[in-house]
């Protein structure tokens, strides 16, 4: 029996009108039942994801900033930050890149010095608490994560200025306008087992969704792992199952035909 749901919100719960469908909420209700617990694995942060469900924020579990924060009936249960000297050292090749622009990701608000609307119109679609700041390094707050809003391209462009600092952190791709720089041992896949070992839930009795590079990891932990039809094909050799893709309702069908 199932009792962990791990669904990625953007490319997979999300269609790409950035819409949930009508369908999950009564579909919500039925896991609720059945006390199957429904959590959003995401790249997204915490008080963006909570804005999104808002009405049903205490019913589901928040694996937010790419698993670096986690929230479980308005209780923090997991935060890995990465620490000031890290971030200085990150930011300083950050400058040298062109077309890009840096968020502090943070558990009061994220952080940016972007001040050009095109960078400002992408960040606010994930980032509900976005503060613009003169100085990145000058930020007071739990720091969790860097992302890297690059309208080139993040895996053409960003990613090959951090490709080799793999052995000290960890660099993904997140989105083809997206790069995420976290603590080496920072990933979905780490928080998801970090939940399973607390709730006392097994790797057969979970089920995960998504689409994109963050989240590898992730896949690992459930035997129902589910690549997203216009998933990265590296994922869908990673994945168990092939979901219908997020713009057919993928997550709510793979979800009525396995679960309900």
């Amino acid at each position: 029996m199932i009792k962990l749901i791990v669904a990625d919100m953007d490319g997979t719960l999300l269609n790409d009108k950035n819409e949930i469908n009508e369908e999950f909420w009564e579909i919500h209700k039925k896991l609720k039942e059945k006390g199957v617990i429904f959590a959003v694995g995401s790249g997204r942060q915490y008080h963006n994801l909570k804005k999104r469900f808002f009405s049903i924020k205490d019913d589901m579990l928040f694996i937010a900033e790419n698993g670096t924060y986690v929230v479980y009936h308005d209780k923090e249960l997991y935060i890995n930050t990465i620490s000031k000297d890290d971030i200085k050292e990150i930011l300083i090749i950050a400058r040298k890149i062109k077309n890009c622009q840096v968020i502090l990701c943070g558990k009061n608000s994220a952080y940016t010095e972007a001040k050009e609307e095109k960078f400002l119109v992408e960040m606010r679609k994930y980032y509900s608490e976005l503060k613009q700041v003169e100085k990145l390094e000058e930020v007071e707050d739990d720091i969790m994560k860097l992302a890297f809003c690059d309208l080139s391209g993040s895996e053409e462009n960003s990613f090959n200025y951090y490709k080799d600092f793999d052995s000290k952190f960890k660099v993904v791709v997140s989105g083809k306008l997206w790069l995420d720089i976290m603590k080496a041992d920072a990933n979905k896949g780490t928080a998801v087992e970090m939940v399973q070992k607390k709730l006392g839930i097994s790797y057969e009795e979970t089920m995960v969704f998504g689409d994109y590079l963050n989240d590898l990891e992730m896949m690992s932990t459930g035997k129902y792992s589910f690549a997203m039809a216009n998933a990265h094909e590296i994922l869908k050799k990673n994945s168990n199952y092939i979901a219908q893709s997020n713009n057919d309702n993928g997550v709510v069908k793979a979800i009525k035909k396995y679960v309900l």
